[in-house]
């Protein structure tokens, strides 16, 4: 699995990067959506379920300043998550109640993670040759190593040394890319980034890092940009 000359550390994107769309948008999301209510409901009863309301509640309260009745009602958090997730929106809040919904899923055997053949047989190697390797999604830590630690090649998660969601700063702007450079405690330039996403890879690159956009079935098409292009771990530059 080649690797640019001189790459020390490989930074990756879940979605459509290692993680088909179709597992996130048909299988992971409905499930969370159809338990909602439920969870909410437990809130009383389970700290890290009222931890995430809470972060619901912050954010409610905000929205609300700027948009006014078009909001939905707070209630219990349901209908606020709910609508939130119609909206395909990165809440930290909504992020962390999706992974603890996330989380009885696996314990329980009903979910199982996939992800693109080539992927183990990369992580392994790249452990073997000594690339660090570090995960940075939207989706919360907690649902990043569930995800990871519940795949259909069985538990993937020694293979990185640490993980990186919404709290550590938005996808989309460099300053949290740089916060992850210093996590790595590694020159930008020596970091590889891998997503899918071009305006992601765009704060990367401003960042100091390389960049390469992967290109996986199923994903979103993009416009013009100037990111190195693969297909598979096998093929990367």
């Amino acid at each position: 699995m080649p690797l640019p000359n001189g790459t020390l550390g490989v930074l990756l994107d879940i979605e459509g990067t290692t993680t088909p769309i179709t597992f996130v948008y048909d299988v992971l999301f409905p499930y969370a959506k159809s338990r909602l209510e439920a969870a909410c409901q437990r809130a009383s009863q389970n700290q890290s379920l009222r931890h995430a309301i809470e972060l619901l509640r912050e954010e409610h309260h905000r929205e609300a300043l700027a948009l006014g009745e078009a909001l939905p009602p707070f209630g219990n958090g349901a209908p606020f998550a709910l609508w939130l997730m119609e909206q395909d929106r990165k809440s930290t809040g909504l992020k962390a109640l999706q992974g603890l919904i996330w989380e009885e899923g696996y314990r329980s055997g009903e979910l199982k993670a996939e992800v693109f053949p080539d992927v183990y047989p990369a992580l392994r190697e790249w452990r073997e040759r000594g690339i660090r390797l570090r995960i940075f999604s939207s989706g919360s830590v907690l649902a990043q190593k569930l995800l990871f630690g519940h795949t259909d090649h069985g538990d993937l998660t020694p293979h990185f040394e640490g993980y990186h969601d919404t709290t550590t700063g938005p996808k989309r702007e460099a300053r949290s890319y740089r916060a992850i450079a210093k996590a790595f405690n590694a020159p930008p330039e020596t970091i590889l980034f891998l997503s899918d996403m071009v305006e992601e890879l765009d704060a990367a690159s401003e960042a100091g890092m390389r960049t390469t956009l992967v290109v996986r079935p199923g994903n979103k098409p993009v416009g013009a940009h100037e990111h190195k292009v693969a297909r598979s771990f096998e093929h990367l530059h």
